[in-house]
Formats: C-alpha cells, sequence, structure tokens
C-alpha cells in the first residue's frame, strides 16, 4: 500500500496529512495562536474534590481547570478507592493532560504520566511490559516483550510501539535512555517553584509527525517550507535514519494540498453526506451522546438481486466508515445502520471486513457486532 505523509507549512498553521492509495486518512492542525496542551505533564493544586462524581478539579495554570477522575490516580486498581481518600483540597501533585479542553469544559488529566519516544513508551510509575497491538505476529511479541523485560528501568514500565517492530535492543538503548533523563529532570523540576506550573511540554507537531507517523511502511514525506525541511531531516537522522532518502522538498510556487488532490478531500470530510463510489451513501450525524452512521443505497441499482445489492453496498461502506471514522478523529460510542441483510453470512462478511479496515487506525476501537436491532455498536478513543 502506498503511504504518504504531507506537511503544508503557513505562517498561520502548519497542516499535517496521511495519504493511503492517495486517499486521505488523517489530518492534523496546529494553530500558531493556539498550542496543544496534550501530552504535557504540569505541577497543580487540588482545587475542589466533589465525591459525588469521583472526580476533582485541578489547576494547572491554563485558565479552566482541569478535571480528574478517581479511576485516572490509581489505574487499575480494583476497587478504585473514593476519591476523598486520594484527594484533599489544595494538595499538590504531578499531572499529565490526556485530552484537550473543548468549549466550556477544561482538560481532562491523568497522574498517570507517559513519555513517548519512537520505539518505546516509558511509563515511570507503572511496573509493566505491554505491547502494541498493532504488532499481531505472537513470535515477535513474545520476543520484544523479552527485550522489553530485559531493558526496561527496575520499577518502571515500557509499552513497545509499533514502530519496534523487528527492532533489537540496541535500537532502543539511546531512545530509553533519553526517556530516563528526561523523567529524571521532570522529577527534579516538581521539587521547587510555583504551584500551578508546567514541568514538561509535548513537542511541535513537526517533531511528533517524525516520531509517531514516520515509519518503514510510509513511502515518501514530503514538507514546503526550507527550514522546516531541515528540520525534519535533523529529526529523522535522529530518529529513523534509515528514512532519510524518503523525506522530500515540495517548491512552495504550488499548492502542496492542492496538487495531491488533499483540499477536495478534507472539504468532502466537513460534509454530513459522503457519497460513495458505487453510487449509494453515507450520513454521519454526531450527538452529544454517540456518533449515528446510516448507509443509503441510493442511485446504486446492482446487477444481480436487491440482497447483492445491498451486500455490496455495505462491504464498500465498511471500508468508508472505517476511513471517515479516522479521518475525523470520532470518539465514543459509533452506532453504524448498514442496510438491512437477509443473509447471515452476508452480515458476518460485512461486520469483518468493518474489523480489517479498522485495523489500519492507530486509535483503540471496539467492534460490538450486531444488536437485537441489526444496528452495529462499536466503540473508538480518539487520537
Amino acid at each position: 500500500m502506498s503511504r504518504k505523509i504531507l506537511i503544508d507549512v503557513r505562517p498561520e498553521q502548519i497542516q499535517v496529512a496521511l495519504l493511503e492509495q492517495d486517499d486521505l486518512v488523517e489530518i492534523y492542525v496546529e494553530s500558531a495562536e493556539h498550542q496543544r496542551i496534550a501530552g504535557n505533564i504540569y505541577r497543580g493544586k487540588v482545587k475542589n474534590v466533589l465525591p459525588g462524581m469521583q472526580a476533582a478539579f485541578v489547576d494547572i495554570g491554563e485558565g479552566k481547570n482541569a478535571f480528574l477522575y478517581a479511576g485516572d490516580i490509581q489505574p487499575g486498581k480494583e476497587p478504585c478507592p473514593p476519591v476523598q481518600e486520594l484527594l484533599k483540597t489544595g494538595q499538590e501533585l504531578t499531572v499529565q493532560v490526556v485530552k484537550e479542553p473543548v468549549g466550556t469544559k477544561g482538560a481532562r488529566i491523568t497522574t498517570q504520566i507517559t513519555l513517548p519516544g519512537k520505539y518505546l513508551v516509558l511509563m515511570p510509575a507503572v511496573n509493566y511490559v505491554g505491547i502494541s497491538r498493532q504488532i499481531e505476529n505472537e513470535s515477535e511479541r513474545q520476543r520484544l516483550k523479552s527485550i522489553a523485560q530485559d531493558i526496561k528501568p527496575e520499577s518502571m514500565g515500557l509499552i513497545v510501539r509499533t514502530a519496534a517492530f523487528e527492532k533489537g535492543a540496541e535500537d532502543f538503548a539511546t531512545e530509553l535512555n533519553f526517556l530516563t533523563e528526561l523523567w529524571a529532570k521532570i522529577e527534579k523540576g516538581e521539587r521547587k517553584g510555583k504551584v500551578p506550573r508546567p514541568l514538561y511540554r509535548e513537542e511541535s507537531i513537526l517533531y511528533r509527525t517524525v516520531r509517531d507517523l514516520f515509519n518503514g511502511d510510509v513511502d515518501q514525506l514530503i514538507i514546503n517550507r526550507q527550514e522546516e525541511y531541515r528540520k525534519v531531516l535533523e529529526w529523522t537522522d535522529l530518529l529513523s535514519p534509515s528514512l532519510r532518502e524518503r523525506v522530500r522538498y515540495f517548491e512552495p510556487k504550488r499548492d502542496l494540498f492542492a496538487y495531491f488532490g488533499v483540499g477536495e478531500q478534507i472539504e468532502r470530510a466537513a460534509q454530513r453526506k459522503i457519497r460513495l463510489k458505487s453510487g449509494g451513501s453515507l450520513v454521519m450525524d454526531p450527538t452529544e451522546a454517540l456518533t449515528v452512521i446510516d448507509v443509503n443505497t441510493d442511485k446504486y441499482v446492482g446487477k444481480v438481486d436487491l440482497e447483492d445489492t445491498v451486500f455490496h453496498t455495505n462491504l464498500e461502506a465498511a471500508e468508508e466508515i472505517a476511513r471517515q471514522i479516522r479521518l475525523r478523529d470520532i470518539g465514543g460510542i459509533i452506532v453504524i445502520d448498514f442496510i438491512d441483510m437477509e443473509v447471515a453470512e452476508n452480515r458476518l462478511q460485512v461486520l469483518e471486513a468493518l474489523k480489517a479496515a479498522l485495523k489500519k487506525d492507530r486509535a483503540k476501537t471496539n467492534v460490538v457486532g450486531f444488536t437485537g436491532l441489526g444496528l452495529v455498536e462499536m466503540t473508538r478513543k480518539k487520537i
């Protein structure tokens, strides 16, 4: 599969697009005026403890108070102790932003700190080893788990990322040393200074692109500004030197996104109704509680019979639904109303097609299956 990363640099913003077979599947934007705070680490102060919600508001110095669930204070501990036993008003603690503030809601935070690298994620407070779910080969998972257990710092945890596939301990050594030194600096910063205050700010969108997206399965990374092009080359040399030859400079005389047809795809992604190539369509309706997706045959009349027409429309829709969910970064509960199918085997094939298409998604998804009303239920965690 052909994969490209396009980075469009402008004075007011940077846009990053990931293309698969020239189809836009992920888009990220970072404004010069509004810097994201997800991933940032702060020394915060508890402002209010809410026993009725099993949560607390924490001042992290970013305007609105951040929201901390009791389950995010000691993750994995069952049963979770009452929040009033874990926190007191005025208490200081180190937290990390896991979800950006939206509207009137403040950021969501956790005390479970994670420091991501290209191959590894360091978890300073958890003695645990995990392997990316994208690595499916069981022998490779066991090999990487064995390496991670051997190299992980005592009383700390590691998650092995997808990019670590077929890599060895020597590939992880420099990165692990960098992450442990970074955590030592953050710990040192906890000891003095006013509260609230930032202890660590997540890297720029350019660095995150090289770290998180630019892997061996990407054929080209194309960028349209010289200064940022040189930065990308430097970071590629640091993180993935074997990929340096895949970095390309695009003359800014032409519009990068227009040249690759990305602009039109972004416009379509904002529309409620999406046309399928066969003539069918999807209608996507986000609500406060969930997102509803309806599949219709519209102009597609098929060639054999009604069941065959419906089946092939649903198969095409399953692929496009997975792409749209990923492109729009839809999170939470998603309900899909495929066109009714009489044949049980057809329903099974459509469900499997949806699951297969979702495997390309970096976000965690869970397809529950068909309900008694013939609707498909699934969940997705936003990136």
